[in-house]
């Protein structure tokens, strides 16, 4: 897998994202290893020059059920979130999911970001 895709495998590793997230966007990408399209959008996720965190579907189904509670977000699979200060405020799924897109949404999200780091 991409140097940038970190897999999140448990709990504790995704409460330390929307941890995370307080303090800058977070990129969570949902991963089935079995979907066509889903290969396509990982294809467009590796070309994100960023940390990915990465949720394989088929290992973690509670992972992405926890998103879904926690954010009101109904899972797709494949599906890109960006997490700020606990909430989804980007997401995309399917064909959807692209570098540009990603890209785009990252920079929109980060100055809310940047602006809530100086104030600490």
């Amino acid at each position: 897998m991409g140097e940038q895709f970190v897999t999140v495998g448990d709990a504790g590793e995704l409460e330390q994202l929307f941890a995370h997230s307080h303090r800058g966007p977070v990129l969570i990408f949902k991963h089935s290893t079995t979907c066509p399209i889903s290969a396509a959008a990982y294809q467009q996720m590796s070309r994100v020059e960023r940390e990915v965190a990465l949720i394989v579907v088929q290992k973690a189904r509670d992972l992405s059920r926890e998103i879904e509670t926690r954010t009101g977000v109904r899972h797709e699979s494949p599906q890109a979130l960006i997490l700020r200060d606990g909430a989804v405020v980007w997401s995309a799924s399917h064909w959807s999911i692209t570098a540009d897109a990603v890209a785009r949404a990252l920079d929109e999200n980060k100055e809310s970001g940047d602006r809530s780091q100086e104030s600490e």
